[in-house]
């Protein structure tokens, strides 16, 4: 079992910045690949970013590439997405998610998950 705990959502302008955090606790942090995912109003949820257990090789949807950076301190046990030139449309329910592998995988479903922190970008 991996609980999940997200934090730094938020209200933003478009064009500014927020940062992520998702303290993670249960297994083993370090030996697990970690993402983020999103859900917009209407929308389906979908994969943001990616990185593997140790760290290095990350995976990010076509949206974010060059805006978002996904990030892991395994010594906090914590995963952080920075999100820069924030527009409207990444306004979302972001979700920090544990997968059961250590490597990420597009075919592969995390088993679990964060609450949910709400990022809104004002134009």
């Amino acid at each position: 079992q991996v609980q999940l705990v997200e934090s730094g959502g938020g209200l933003v302008q478009a064009g500014g910045s927020l940062r992520l955090s998702c303290a993670a606790s249960g297994r083993t942090f370090s030996n697990i690949a970690m993402g983020w995912f999103r859900r917009a109003p209407g929308k389906e949820r979908e994969f943001v970013a990616a990185m593997n257990r140790g760290g290095g090789t990350t995976y990010y949807a076509d949206s974010v590439k060059g805006r978002f950076t996904i990030s892991r301190d395994n010594a906090k046990n914590t995963v952080y997405l920075q999100m820069n030139s924030l527009k409207p449309e990444d306004t979302a329910v972001y979700y920090c998610a544990a997968y059961d592998r250590s490597y990420y995988s597009a075919y592969a479903q995390p088993p679990y998950w964060g609450q949910g922190t709400q990022v809104t970008v004002s134009s």
